[in-house]
C-alpha cells in the first residue's frame, strides 16, 4: 500500500498543506497515519478519496459544516442518502441563485460595453439604442440589490 507525504496529497488533491492540516484538525479527515519515526503524516488512497471529495465541495462553496455532514453521511452509506441529496440539492439551489446573479452582472456589463463602443464610433443611433438596453435591465439589478 502507497502512503504520500503531505505535500504529495496536496498536489495529487488540489489542496494546500494547510488546508489538509487544518482539515484533519477539524475532523473533516483522519485521523492520518504517522510515520512512526519521523511523525509525518502518511496518506492513503483512502484518505486520498476523502481529500478529492472534500475539493469538490470546497470548489462549489460548500461550508465546513455541510462538509462534516456530507463526510459523516458518507460512512453511513445508503442509509443518509436522503441526507446526502438534501445537502447537494440545497447547494445548487445556492449555485442556481449566484448564476442567475453573474448572468445579470454580464448582461450589464455587455450592454454598458456596447454603450462604450457606440459612443467610440460616435454612432448617436447605436448609443441611444445601446441605451434603451442598459436601462431595461435596472430592474433586474434592482431586484438583486433588494434580494
Amino acid at each position: 500500500m502507497s502512503m504520500l507525504t503531505i505535500q504529495q496529497a496536496a498536489r495529487r488533491s488540489g489542496l494546500s498543506v494547510p488546508t489538509l492540516r487544518y482539515y484533519e484538525d477539524v475532523g473533516l479527515i483522519g485521523p492520518i497515519a504517522r510515520d512512526a519515526s519521523s511523525g509525518h503524516r502518511r496518506y492513503r488512497e483512502r484518505d486520498l478519496d476523502d481529500l478529492q471529495v472534500l475539493a469538490c465541495l470546497r470548489a462549489m462553496g460548500v461550508g465546513i459544516e455541510d462538509m462534516r455532514a456530507y463526510q459523516a453521511n458518507r460512512a453511513r452509506g445508503n442509509a443518509a442518502a436522503a441526507e446526502q441529496r438534501d445537502i447537494l440539492l440545497r447547494h445548487a439551489e445556492r449555485v442556481e441563485i449566484e448564476r442567475a446573479t453573474l448572468r445579470v452582472h454580464l448582461d450589464y456589463l455587455r450592454r454598458k460595453a456596447d454603450l462604450w463602443d457606440a459612443r467610440d464610433r460616435g454612432d448617436a443611433t447605436a448609443e441611444a439604442e445601446a441605451q434603451a438596453r442598459v436601462h431595461e435591465i435596472y430592474p433586474e439589478i434592482e431586484m438583486l440589490i433588494r434580494a
